[in-house]
């Protein structure tokens, strides 16, 4: 066992989620490095650490520690260092020299007891001095406060936050109501204060538990899509959470409406009724999945935050629904002469679309693949050109804005980015998202064009309103048939649904498109018709195979040998698109398989395994939650920053270019160069893309997919879901398994029932 004492002089590297930390210590004239777990310590404070002296290959002697000891500096150079090792802000080595001088070993006793001294010495004030000695005083309690926090299991990095946003009372809410945190600090989930609550000892039954418990399954299902849940759905799923029975629960929902925390709402009688109708100038199908047909005795229970959402959405958007006055003699001679300058050829319904964009204040423009939804926006953006207006364009992904921008010839970002997504530092070192452009700060177009609406959650269409003036036009285009947006709501369909827009379908399939197996069977899927899986075809395959081992030899020597000569593309870029998670087709054990085969391991490659995914330098991955606060940068050939910004949203995909060990980071370089930093406590965030789900895919397209078809539910195999993925192919779909599964998927007009009451507050607004 070895023993070092000295002064902290520099912390190489700090894992805030455990307190792992790599630290230079001074002592006696030779500097030590230490590596071990720390509970909170900073540059400056004197240390006495024992441990295991080892030899680190690469970064020499080290001290593993195993017990450590933070000592009051004694003797007065020792207070002078600490003073002046920049821990104390404001205080630098010199004005540490002065205090130390005037005080000698007096100083820390003068700075605890009688702070107001201080100013006794040159270029302090009583301010300042109150200051110092605050921060003193800080420092020692975050210490306790950590030590007091691991007893209950939470990690350092949250219980510096939790510190910072309570201090001292930070004691009294643990021990009698630890549900608050869930409340309050973002990274603080309801199982975190669960656990906490049950090692403090707060009983199964307390209220506090029971109103948390109900909150947090409300929260829980936003991340399945859904803005509110049916009372009696809500309290049966909270009742499996708290283990604790239903009657027991429902006095409380009172209580939270009270308290501002639920909104209880009546479903409407005639949103029901079109939910279920599927009456709408569309054209799509009605749901068949019984529970749209509710009776209107449901009652919708929200999370505050989601009926506002809902609610502020339907407003500014009847707020945007305007007619215009424009003759359709003018319009038509217009674009006329927008065509024969173009070229542009457009049929009756696309030309209808170009009128309703003149006259309509909200525009929704829908249709399937090889429809001429492309060509629809060109000739507006065109003709509203030719009007000498501003025109922005933008889409919910950076692919999807990047085929607008190769389709159109004019630039359109991600929605993030039209908005100017921010970051804005909190007191406590956080960061919370915002967008510059807002009501205060609206967007400067005349027309403003979104492509792939169905993506659009509602928490960014309601954050792209609030960013639209009254007067510009808002037009929308999106494909109603695929599957709605990973976030929550259903914003689109409920837009469409309503009847309260303007809607056009287009329906005609072009010439060229029609040349295109995946366009003509993509439709058949969507109509219901069959598809001929035997026809020999350039561009829509399926290999018949039986079982998962013989599907997945099939796609490995499609991925590695026949389709990047066909397509002109690399591996990488060829995406396999599995219905499901789990089991022998499902994502998680294809990403095995094929990084085996794509990316094996190697020496001059680095790794690091972290929740059971090993991730290889080359290995192509996907960010799988949004990331509003993350920092990425564009670097130029040397490796200069040009451009930086902030955000990783959830079905981004990269190519990992660096694993370094050390420093315990991963680099991942994004869609137009944008290269992201990882913590490796931050890897799970991400997994392995060389499959992904179908959901995840929403938005993009690849030069060719690879679709196992096989069993499985039924609630998942539905014809939206193998629509989604026949659609995301822009050279070759190929599909390998089972005939009869395909056709069961295609059959299967079964939607994920979601609960979204946006189509209900615009016929509330609407009157």
């Amino acid at each position: 066992m070895a023993t070092v004492t000295g002064f902290v002089e520099k912390i190489k590297y700090r894992n805030e989620e455990n307190g792992y930390t790599v630290l230079e210590v001074s002592s006696d004239g030779q500097e030590y490095v230490l590596v071990g777990t720390f509970h909170y310590i900073s540059e400056g404070e004197m240390l006495e650490a024992s441990g295991t002296m080892t030899e680190h290959p690469v970064y020499g002697e080290q001290l593993s520690v195993e017990s450590y000891e933070i000592r009051s500096p004694e003797d007065a150079a020792a207070m002078e260092r600490y003073l002046g090792s920049g821990a104390i802000k404001g205080v630098g080595a010199a004005l540490a020299a002065r205090i130390v001088r005037h005080f000698k070993a007096d100083t820390f006793r003068v700075i605890e007891e009688e702070p107001e001294r201080l100013s006794e010495v040159k270029g302090i004030s009583e301010r300042m001095a109150m200051s110092i000695s605050e921060q003193m005083e800080e420092k020692k309690d975050m210490r306790q406060a950590m030590i007091f926090l691991q007893e209950y299991g939470v990690s350092m990095n949250l219980a510096a936050k939790i510190y910072r946003e309570y201090g001292p009372r930070m004691y009294g809410i643990i021990k009698e109501n630890p549900y608050r945190l869930a409340d309050d600090i973002p990274g603080v989930g309801f199982k975190i204060a669960d656990e906490i609550a049950r090692r403090v000892g707060i009983m199964a039954d307390s209220d506090y538990r029971i109103k948390a418990g109900i909150l947090y399954t409300l929260l829980k299902a936003s991340g399945q899509g859904h803005t509110y849940l049916p009372q009696e759905e809500l309290l049966r799923q909270a009742s499996e959470l708290l283990l604790v029975p239903i009657e027991n629960m429902e006095k409380h929902l009172m209580d939270m409406q009270m308290d501002r925390r639920i909104v209880v709402k009546e479903l409407r009688p005639e949103a029901a009724f079109r939910r279920q109708s599927g009456r709408t100038d569309a054209g799509f199908a009605p749901d068949t999945d019984e529970s749209f047909g509710m009776d209107e005795s449901v009652r919708a229970v929200y999370a505050s935050l989601y009926y506002y959402m809902e609610l502020n959405t339907a407003r500014m958007l009847h707020d945007l629904n305007v007619k215009g006055s424009t003759p359709a003699g003018e319009i038509h001679k217009r674009l006329a002469a927008v065509m024969e300058q173009t070229g542009l050829e457009l049929d009756p319904l696309q030309a209808r679309a170009v009128e309703e964009a003149v006259n309509s204040g909200l525009l929704i423009i829908t249709g399937g693949p090889g429809t001429g939804k492309t060509t629809t926006i060109d000739a507006i953006i065109r003709y509203f050109e030719a009007e000498k207006m501003d025109i922005l364009l933008a889409a919910p992904t950076g692919r999807a804005a990047k085929r607008m921008t190769e389709a159109t010839g004019c630039e359109a970002k991600t929605i993030h980015r039209l908005l100017e997504m921010n970051g804005s530092p909190g007191e406590d070192g956080s960061v919370s998202l915002q967008f510059d452009r807002n009501e205060e700060n609206p967007l400067d177009a005349d027309v403003i064009i979104i492509d792939e609406m169905s993506m659009v959650d509602i928490q960014l269409m309601q954050s792209l309103l609030k960013a639209v003036n009254v007067g510009t036009r808002l037009i929308l285009v999106g494909d109603v048939n695929q599957l709605p947006s990973v976030g929550p709501g259903n914003v689109l369909k409920d837009m469409i649904r309503s009847g309260r827009f303007n809607v056009v379908m287009l329906t005609r399939i072009f010439r060229q498109a029609a040349e295109s197996d995946i366009v003509v069977n993509a439709h058949r899927i969507n109509e219901g018709r069959p598809v001929d899986l035997a026809k020999r075809s350039r561009d829509f395959l399926f290999i018949r195979r039986e079982n998962p081992d013989a599907i997945i030899s099939a796609m490995i020597t499609l991925m590695t040998k026949k389709l990047p000569g066909y397509v002109h593309a690399e591996p990488l870029a060829i995406q396999i698109l599995t219905p499901m998670r789990k089991g022998a087709l499902g994502v998680e054990r294809l990403n095995s398989i094929f990084q085996a085969y794509l990316n094996p391991p190697d020496k001059k490659k680095a790794e690091h395994e972290a929740g059971g995914v090993t991730f290889r330098e080359g290995d192509k991955v996907m960010q799988i939650r949004n990331n509003y606060q993350i920092e990425w940068e564009i670097r130029s050939s040397c490796g200069i920053p040009v451009d930086t910004g902030m955000g990783v949203y959830n079905g981004d995909t990269g190519i990992i270019r660096e694993i370094d060990p050390f420093a315990e980071t991963l680099t991942v370089e994004f869609d137009e160069g944008r290269m992201v930093e990882y913590e490796f406590g931050q890897l799970e965030d991400l997994e392995l893309a060389y499959a992904v789900t179908i959901h995840k895919s929403q938005g993009s397209e690849y030069p060719a997919v690879i679709i196992p078809v096989h069993s499985g539910p039924r609630m998942l195999m539905t014809r939206n879901l193998i629509y989604t993925a026949v659609t995301r192919a822009r050279s070759c779909v190929c599909l390998v398994g089972v005939p009869q599964a395909f056709q069961s998927m295609a059959d299967n007009q079964m939607e994920q029932r979601r609960y979204c009451g946006l189509l209900d507050r615009i016929l509330e607004i609407g009157g």
